[in-house]
């Protein structure tokens, strides 16, 4: 029976005018190349080729079976390409825990990256907290999570993808003149969001320990759950509140005009972290997801590094 290295022995041989020069090409030893064409001679009932000087000139028979063999080779490479074709389409459900504020963060855009580049796969963005994500990813009902708090377990894989920085927001410019301490901070009227999560919630957790530190106690005027409302709530001068960098930077022209901000001193900062169950028992789809949340994320940090710097 024919074989696919006989061809391409005898297809490189045809190309480099001699068994030497095949072997360069291909990377075997001079003797293998020749013993495959006097193989493939045999196969064919004909010489292929006949030497002259140093050389080898082809002979009719292998003028004639030269496209026939590239024909065979060039369809087989093609079968390979659409086998990894199908195996690199990848299909299945991905559910992957987020935070309430997460969408700021990935929302719509980790969304358009998955469906664009692997439309088989489907995405479930569940979850309002960290906490309960980290119970979920525990318990086995999540793969991977985005967490706003760092997690200190054997069984799980966390990769830090972004420090956010907390700043103090007002409609009051003579609030915004300098930093605002933690003694300010306790004395400010304040609405806070997340208020169905306040014993949960790091930010919350942050703020109350920095307040505390500076013998106050934490105590908003105004608490809601949804961050853009607490920022409409703040634009009409009823209460400050306090407020992500990554957040305001993607709400950007959607924020009130006249709402400023300045850092909070000691300075307040998220640490942010992708984390799941170790790679090896990740689905394709999921390593998917997290690797392309953990680019989002990266890049975000990125441009308000830049920002800040800048």
């Amino acid at each position: 029976m024919i074989s696919l290295h006989q061809l391409r022995c005898f297809l490189a041989t045809f190309e480099h005018g001699s068994f030497t020069g095949a072997a360069t090409a291909l990377g075997y030893a001079q003797p293998s190349i020749s013993e495959q064409v006097r193989l493939l001679e045999q196969h064919v009932g004909a010489p292929l080729f006949r030497r002259a000087g140093r050389g080898m000139v082809p002979t009719e028979a292998a003028t004639a079976l030269r496209p026939h063999a590239a024909a065979a080779l060039a369809s087989v490479d093609e079968g390979v390409r659409a086998v990894s074709s199908v195996r690199q389409v990848l299909t299945g459900t991905v559910r992957f825990g987020v935070f309430n504020i997460a969408h700021y963060y990935l929302g719509a855009d980790l969304v358009a990256d998955v469906l664009e580049r692997h439309p088989g796969v489907r995405i479930e963005m569940i979850g309002q907290n960290s906490a309960v994500n980290i119970e979920q990813l525990r318990r086995g009902q999540l793969e991977a999570a985005l967490i706003a708090r760092p997690l200190a377990d054997d069984d799980m894989a966390v990769s830090m993808v972004m420090r956010d920085e907390l700043v103090y927001v007002s409609a009051d410019p003579a609030r915004l003149r300098e930093p605002v301490t933690s003694q300010t901070l306790a004395a400010a009227p304040l609405v806070l969001p997340d208020a169905s999560w306040r014993e949960e919630d790091s930010t919350r957790q942050q703020l109350a320990r920095t307040v505390e530190a500076a013998g106050h106690v934490l105590h908003p005027k105004v608490e809601v759950d949804n961050v853009e409302l607490a920022l409409d709530i703040a634009a009409r001068g009823l209460a400050d509140t306090v407020c992500w960098r990554g957040v305001l930077h993607h709400l950007a022209d959607r924020l009130p005009a006249n709402l400023g901000w300045v850092p909070l001193r000691p300075a307040m900062y998220e640490r942010f972290a992708i984390a799941h169950r170790p790679a090896a028992e990740l689905s394709p789809a999921t390593r998917v997801v997290v690797e392309l949340a953990t680019t989002r994320m990266r890049t975000l940090a990125a441009v308000l590094r830049r920002v800040r710097e800048g």
